[in-house]
């Protein structure tokens, strides 16, 4: 008999309706992993992109976060099928990839993730296990694993219709600063206020609502976080580890010397 399955919980909070709060590391450190996954972040992703991060602190960091529940997740350095193999290997409910903007670089990053027939992933979850008996792992992965294309380009709104119908793609995460550059907007802000900006957020969320995938960005503050969930977002990050390490140290060195 098949071990039990240990189901995606953002997938199951998403489909009820709730709306969740991505955590973000940067930091290649078990330990501070191990403190934002006490905070109540619903998931917590390693970036492997823009962060310090590599395959070995990202085991790390799934590591130190299991105890304390948050979804365990990464983000690609680049739409490559050995790394995103590696990372859900190692435990990744979820990847997030990069720039994709076509049809049929969001078709090889699903391809990536998925077990034959649906794709082309090699077996071997030598840590996923954790998740879910080994062998159940196999007859489980397809459906519970998240794979979620970032949209941060021109050329990714155009083809956003071709992106969504590809089978296996369970939703989107806007990039805001390439996004913003992308369409002449600049300096590169994270926290967009541009009228322009926020009627292209507004034009992607009915984009995935109309075809039923969801829909995330990255932010950093809580308040914005907010506002993106009224708005219609289905999740967004709250800043990561070095955000809140360097903003929590200035706002003290501003008290003592103010």
């Amino acid at each position: 008999m098949r071990g039990t399955r240990v189901a995606n919980a953002l997938k199951e909070a998403w489909k009820a309706g709730r709306q969740t709060v991505n955590g973000w590391l940067s930091i290649p450190s078990a330990f501070s992993a191990e403190l934002m996954a006490g905070l109540g972040f619903d998931s917590l992703t390693v970036d492997l992109q823009h962060g310090v991060q590599d395959y070995m602190s990202a085991v790390e960091c799934f590591q130190g976060m299991q105890r304390h529940g948050p979804v365990p997740m990464a983000r690609l350095p680049w739409n490559e099928p050995g790394i995103a193999g590696k990372l859900l290997d190692a435990g990744a409910m979820g990847l997030i990839c990069p720039m994709v903007n076509t049809k049929e670089q969001a078709e090889a990053f699903v391809s990536a993730c998925r077990y034959p027939p649906a794709g082309t992933r090699s077996n071997g979850p030598v840590r996923a296990g954790i998740y879910g008996e080994v062998g159940r792992y196999f007859y489980t992965a397809n459906d519970d694993i998240l794979c979620l294309p970032m949209i941060e380009t021109r050329e990714a709104v155009a083809n956003l219709d071709a992106i969504l119908d590809v089978p296996g793609v369970d939703g989107i995460y806007i990039g805001p600063t390439d996004l913003a550059i992308s369409h002449g907007y600049l300096p590169p802000v994270m926290e967009r206020e541009d009228k322009e900006m926020l009627d292209l957020y507004e034009k992607l969320i009915r984009a995935c609502q109309d075809k039923g995938k969801f829909i995330g960005l990255h932010a950093i503050t809580g308040a914005y976080v907010k506002r993106m969930h009224a708005m219609g977002f289905n999740y967004a990050t709250m800043g990561s580890d070095l955000n809140a390490m360097i903003s929590g140290a200035r706002a003290q060195l501003a008290a003592l010397k103010g």
